[in-house]
């Protein structure tokens, strides 16, 4: 026989867990230092460049 579930209780639930990791993840980018942030930043930023220069591009349009 299958186990009964009430749904009002089950969306409470995944809601909660929800709140913690949001609320776990705002804890740890909030408790960093100005340098770690600063840090993360220019990381994001060289990934960036890096990533913009190896894309690829159109090129020169070939009109025949």
């Amino acid at each position: 026989m299958a186990e009964i579930v009430n749904l009002r209780q089950a969306r409470k639930r995944k809601a909660r867990t929800e709140r913690e990791n949001e609320a776990a993840t705002n804890r740890a980018l909030s408790g960093r230092t100005k340098a770690d942030k600063l840090a993360d930043r220019d990381e994001r930023a060289r990934a960036g460049r890096v990533l913009e220069a190896h894309r690829i591009g159109d090129g020169p349009k070939d009109e025949s």
